[in-house]
Parts: C-alpha cells; structure tokens; sequence
C-alpha cells in the first residue's frame, strides 16, 4: 500500500467516554445506547462506524460512475450497522442502502453499487469479516 492519509483517533474509558481525533475536529462523548442499557446520551462505535462507512461508499460510487460517465452526485448512502452477540463475544453486520437518482435505470445502479462494493476501503476492510448487505433503492 501506498500511504494517502493516516486518520488518528484516541479513545477512553470505552463505549461510556470520549473520542477525539488528534486535529481536534472529532470530539464526542460516548455512550452505550438504550438498548444495550445504556442513557444514549453521547454517540456510540456503530453510529461513528455506518457515517464513515456510508460516506466513504458514497466517495467510491462517485467514482465508478465518473468513470462509466453516470453521473451519481444525487446518490445518497445510510449506513446501518447492527452489533449482536456472537458466541462469547460481539459481532457486527451491515447494511447499506443506496439511493440513486431517478434518472439512473435499476440495472445500471445497481451495476455501480456492485463496482462500488469492489473498490470501497470499508467494503474491502470488511469483505470476509463482517455481512455486508446492499440495497438500491
């Protein structure tokens, strides 16, 4: 690999502290969300996980339907990341749903998602590891 960019990040105290990058413009409390029996009150590794996720899939299907001269920029991608337990630990799964723009037929969106999917850094990190489902929608 040739290095472009190393994020850093500094997590403490776990799902009920604080993370912050080291330029400063990431700062948030972190909490355990209700349903896990937390107060929810900060914002969480899944929600972090599926906005990073969901833009850097959008960034690759900007650039797959640059080159197929599709023009994507009204895409928008959500990312959904559900953690359950697994065995004696946790596991992940995702979902991303994309929304193309009208003028984009099914097969060709979809055509751009699956290319999309090859060249994502998420989609690639996590190929094998972790149940990607994606959805034109």
């Amino acid at each position: 690999m040739d290095p472009l960019y190393t994020a850093v990040a500094t997590a403490t105290h776990g799902r009920d502290g604080r993370t912050v990058s080291s330029d400063g413009k990431l700062d948030f409390d972190l909490s355990v969300p209700v349903e896990m029996g937390g107060d929810g009150k900060g914002t969480n590794p899944e929600q972090l996980f599926a906005a990073g996720y969901a833009a850097c899939f959008a960034g690759a299907l900007g650039l797959v339907g640059r080159k197929a001269k599709v023009d994507v920029s009204d895409a928008a991608v959500t990312g959904e990341v559900t953690i359950g337990k697994e065995g004696e630990g946790f596991a992940l799964a995702v979902t991303l749903r994309v929304e193309l723009p009208e003028n984009i037929d099914r097969e060709t969106g979809r055509e751009l998602v699956e290319q999309a999917h090859q060249v994502c850094p998420y989609s690639n990190a996590t190929r094998g590891n972790v149940p990607v489902e994606l959805v034109v929608e």
